[in-house]
């Protein structure tokens, strides 16, 4: 199985890019995230006749997620169960071939004194608690998305100047960190250790791509014996490259299962 994860920052402004990507790659699963259409306004004409089975949940202007899956998914749900939000359009959970794929877009937080912020924390702890409700970490499951939170400081630029960055404070990684904890695997990092490769470069600092501002915030991760069967896991910087980029790039991974 081939996964793919991207931010694509507008679906309908990046379709070009989705397509393209999708034609010369071929993954089994591409997770997109803030795919910025209600779901009415979905392009589900333009994707037509690529032999994907669409699943999404938006929102106009904002949010929404998406998963397209060469293989109608056996169980779709979104959101979580309960709470004064469900948040259907930052979650959708699909079973493909046996396997639970959680896509989640993460709240990125604004800043550490906003409610916002408090909001993502306790997103985290809610994720948990959903993971363990619905999931078990004998069981194979693959969670990825946009996750707002470098884990380390080898996933930021400059590590000392983010310190008080919402998705690089010390509380946003120990809640994220709390989640993974649950039972998943960071497959990049399993595969490399110490290598610093970004998934996001800030559009406010037009140079960051080529001087390698980054930050590392999309992350595939997987239960333990899935995550051993990963044979390969790269960052594609090509669609952050292109014209009219979002300003996330695809991460994938292929596990031979």
């Amino acid at each position: 199985m081939k996964i793919a994860t991207f931010n694509v920052n507008s679906i309908r402004k990046r379709l070009s890019i989705v397509i393209q990507w999708l034609h010369h790659h071929q993954p089994d699963v591409l997770c997109l995230q803030e795919t910025k259409a209600q779901d009415s306004d979905f392009p589900v004409e333009a994707l037509s006749g690529l032999g994907y089975h669409l699943t999404y949940r938006g929102m106009k202007a904002y949010n929404g997620v998406a998963v397209f899956s060469r293989t109608v998914p056996e169980m779709i749900s979104f959101g979580f169960d309960q709470g004064p939000d469900t948040d259907e359009p930052r979650l959708i959970h699909v079973n493909i071939q046996g396997i639970s794929v959680i896509n989640t877009y993460v709240p990125q937080g604004f800043k550490i004194d906003s409610p916002k912020y408090q909001y993502k924390l306790q997103w985290f702890q809610r994720l948990r608690d959903y993971f363990a409700q619905h999931l078990s970490p004998e069981q194979p499951a693959i969670w990825c998305g946009d996750m707002n939170v470098a884990p380390a400081a080898i996933d930021v630029h400059h590590p000392e100047k983010h310190l008080t960055h919402v998705c690089f404070h010390h509380d946003a990684q120990q809640a994220y960190q709390k989640t993974v904890d649950w039972g998943f695997v960071d497959v990049f990092r399993l595969h490399y250790p110490d290598r610093q490769q970004f998934t996001f470069w800030d559009y406010r600092q037009p140079p960051a791509v080529l001087h390698n501002r980054g930050w590392r915030i999309d992350h595939i991760l997987a239960t333990p014996a899935l995550a051993k069967t990963c044979r390969q896991i790269e960052v594609d910087l090509e669609p952050r490259m292109g014209p009219n980029p979002s300003d996330h790039t695809v991460l994938w991974a292929e596990f031979g299962i």
